[in-house]
């Protein structure tokens, strides 16, 4: 379907893109996305992929506003506090584009309902914050073919990858996943939770923003994404790097033993 008139303005932008253009437009146009959690990662990802005419956004996240979510999440306002987080962020992705389909799933990703979630979208973007609900999501994009942006953050520092390990590179060994960076999830109480740590609310803005950049470009084929690399951002030092990750022969899911091969089939 032709792009409208009102659309041919309000992605002008995109559409003088050669990288983008008119075609790859009509392909954010036609993608459905899902992003896990609304909060300080999942909000400037989702405000940007809907400012960019994704058509379809789907959101997970159980929780409500808070007024102490305001300093970062900031697809909420101070009247939403109580409200659903899914709910609030649904209004702010209609005002901000109309023509944006919105999903609400106000529910926990667990391993009942994931890969029923997960197989109605092209691409996941993750900003939960736990580890439990990062190896699920993880697992069940390797295992529905789905590539996965994911995006983390510490009080001044990001990370972001992008997992596609369904893929083989050009050595021959499947592409990394999450399990490739971290193996197992670290003892509870080892690392402090956000409102024992801190974070610095523009970091969130920053790496969310970056999460939905790689949405944009996979969808739309630009440039060159981040499978096979993490990009760690220092925010206090203001310095960026991007390391290689390595395929892990030990790792559970693709290695030599690999035993979580079909966890999510019998869940």
């Amino acid at each position: 379907m032709p792009l409208t008139d009102a659309q041919l303005e309000r992605y002008a932008r995109h559409i003088v893109l050669k990288e983008i253009g008119g075609p790859g437009q009509q392909k954010l146009l036609n993608a459905r996305v899902l992003v896990i959690g609304a909060g300080g990662l999942g909000a400037p990802c989702l405000m940007y992929l809907a400012a960019a005419g994704v058509g379809t956004l789907g959101v997970v996240d159980a929780d409500t506003v808070s007024l102490s979510n305001l300093q970062r999440q900031i697809i909420h306002g101070t009247g939403d506090i109580g409200r659903a987080k899914v709910e609030s962020a649904a209004e702010s992705i209609a005002r901000i584009n109309p023509d944006v389909r919105i999903v609400q799933h106000a529910e926990r990703l667990t391993p009942a309902n994931a890969r029923e979630i997960i197989a109605g979208y092209d691409i996941v973007a993750d900003g939960c914050d736990n580890f439990e609900t990062r190896f699920l999501v993880n697992d069940t994009c390797h295992f529905a073919r789905v590539p996965l942006v994911s995006g983390a953050v510490g009080p001044f520092e990001g990370q972001l990858s992008m997992f596609k390990s369904y893929e083989r590179g050009a050595d021959g060994f499947p592409l990394p996943n999450y399990r490739d960076l971290v193996p197992e999830a670290p003892p509870p109480g080892l690392l402090p939770a956000c409102e024992e740590a801190g974070v610095l609310g523009a970091l969130t803005g920053v790496i969310g923003s970056m999460m939905a950049l790689e949405v944009i470009k996979e969808i739309a084929g630009a440039g060159s994404g981040l499978a096979g690399r993490l990009l760690i951002y220092d925010a206090l030092d203001m310095r960026m790097r991007t390391i290689k990750l390595k395929h892990d022969p030990a790792n559970a899911l693709t290695g030599e033993r690999a035993h979580l091969r079909d966890h999510l089939d019998h869940s």
